[in-house]
């Protein structure tokens, strides 16, 4: 019986509170289109957290549980692993990752990198939620807010508050969506990009722009405000000193991972994004031979554009015009046009230049890859310190925008052995 369970006022309370959810879904006014986001005050939210803690029917154990050959699950349930376990990412274990320090490529920045430890060493426990975990607004409020106590750190909002990254607004994380190099806010600066690549014609889907991979990705506002264009964004940045912005990214509902360009391929295919985009990365592309500039070249599609918003770009103090000359250097070796420079962003295109690359490979100005098998995974692979030839019978057409780019049957799929199917009407 109900009555057993729950008291009339708190049976009273909990009604009050279906009713409303129901009625705030109808209406929109909860976490809807362009509504005020409505916050339960303190009095309501820990009177209701009391009351629901007393009756629950938790029975899983509280233990920290490691992986075994045999994998068994006790009757009532995994184990939960302690609650000082709630930020845990396998692979990303700072613990272990400070044990293989020694074995570590250091300056190429291999510790930010995935490493996965034996499985005596690996958690078999259900990680469990921060305190006071609340179920994460919803979008499109969430590009603007989200629950402070979900994602509770601070000092992301102290070092980048000023360049509009993450401000805190008492129970709230607020996004005014800004970054290192659009503080002024992320839509002023994709519409420089959209004129700096369309020579002040259009915007950046009208520039062919339907994929991105934004790297360094900080708090992901370039991606959130990449969506009205229907412009799709994966966020990337590695787990540093920024504690996790990417819990972040995906607390907004923003495509986002870790992960870092150190030395292994990013886990996508060869071209599959229309453009790459750093803003203040933070990344080397001119070190090592520029072979992070070579892994950008096989992500990106025939055509598509490399986004550099970051001090060499525009800086004549230091050493930046001496990296600023090994990324021109590099880039023309990869036969890349730099089409645009303004205010503080450099943009590039990848052309569709066989010859100028078999020219520039004989000069030994840049190394060619051997044929390669396309259908290939780049997980955990290499970089490769080379760049790869169009094939001759690659098809030529330019993609078209979405959505009629998601019913074209592209070559090179082929390659990678999807063979289409085609359904005919009998009737």
């Amino acid at each position: 019986m109900i009555s057993l369970a729950f008291d009339s006022k708190t049976g009273q309370l909990i009604l009050i509170a279906l009713l409303v959810m129901i009625g705030s879904f109808y209406t929109g006014t909860l976490f809807g289109n362009n509504s005020t986001l409505l916050i339960p005050s303190s009095s309501s939210l820990s009177e209701s957290e009391s009351s629901s803690s007393g009756n629950s029917s938790f029975r899983n154990k509280v233990v920290l549980t490691y992986r075994t050959k045999t994998i068994s699950i006790h009757e009532v349930g995994m184990n939960v692993c302690p609650l000082t376990y709630n930020e845990y990412i396998p692979c990303h274990n700072p613990s272990y990752i400070k044990e293989l320090l020694p074995k570590l490529n250091v300056s190429r920045r291999e510790e930010l990198e995935r490493h996965c430890p034996p499985l005596n060493k690996r958690l078999f426990c259900l990680v469990p939620p921060p305190i006071d975990y609340k179920l994460p607004i919803k979008w499109p409020t969430s590009r603007d807010y989200v629950w402070r106590s979900n994602v509770n750190h601070t000092h992301l909002a102290e070092v980048k508050g000023g360049q509009n990254w993450v401000h805190e607004q008492n129970q709230l994380w607020y996004f005014p969506g800004g970054g290192t190099h659009f503080k002024h806010g992320a839509p002023e600066y994709i519409q420089r990009l959209g004129n700096m690549t369309t020579n002040e014609t259009g915007d950046l889907r009208s520039a062919g722009v339907v994929t991105v991979l934004d790297v360094g990705c900080g708090v992901a506002s370039f991606s959130a405000y990449l969506l009205p264009l229907d412009i799709q964004t994966m966020s990337f940045a590695p787990k540093d000193g920024h504690e996790n912005q990417i819990q972040f990214a995906l607390e907004r509902g923003i495509g986002a991972m870790i992960s870092s360009l150190s030395t292994k391929q990013l886990p996508y295919p060869t071209s599959s994004f229309d453009m790459v985009h750093c803003s203040r990365c933070r990344v080397d592309f001119h070190e090592n031979d520029g072979i992070l500039l070579k892994e950008v070249d096989r992500l990106l599609r025939p055509n598509g554009y490399f986004v550099y918003s970051a001090p060499p770009a525009y800086r004549k103090d230091k050493d930046y015009p001496l990296i600023w000359d090994k990324l021109v250097n590099l880039t023309a070796a990869m036969c890349w046009k730099l089409t645009a420079r303004q205010v503080q962003t450099a943009i590039w295109v990848k052309q569709e230049n066989r010859s100028c690359r078999m020219q520039n490979g004989d000069n030994m100005l840049v190394n060619i890859c051997d044929a390669v098998d396309d259908s290939k995974i780049s997980w955990n692979s290499p970089l490769k310190n080379c760049i790869q030839l169009s094939h001759e019978r690659e098809d030529k057409r330019i993609l078209p925008l979405r959505p009629q780019r998601l019913s074209i049957y592209w070559e090179r799929l082929h390659d990678i052995g999807i063979i289409p199917v085609y359904v005919y009407d009998r009737h």
